[in-house]
């Protein structure tokens, strides 16, 4: 079996292939909806929005509740993600 030319990449088969700009395919990850998933990260680097005690839930400190609430919003933004990614692929 012979080597691929230099400058040229190898296809499935092993045959060598040249490469061109045209032959490279189009990311299909790349879409709006995955700018969602930063909002789990930073909206809880925000220490100001819970860096109090009041308002309390059920006699909970609000750093708490608000803790649960952030990991609502990740499963929440994480799961619109994946649902829409979903209906684009299939």
């Amino acid at each position: 079996m012979t080597e691929p030319e230099s400058g040229g990449a190898s296809g499935s088969d092993g045959t060598a292939r040249e490469t061109t700009s045209g032959d490279v395919p189009r990311r299909s990850d790349r879409s709006v909806w995955n700018w969602l998933l930063l909002l789990p990260i930073v909206i809880p680097l925000i220490t100001p929005l819970f860096n109090r005690d009041h308002p309390r839930l059920g006699g909970i400190p609000m750093f708490y509740w608000l803790q649960i609430a952030f990991i609502i919003l990740g499963v929440g933004g994480t799961t619109i993600v994946y649902q829409v990614g979903k209906r684009r692929k299939g």
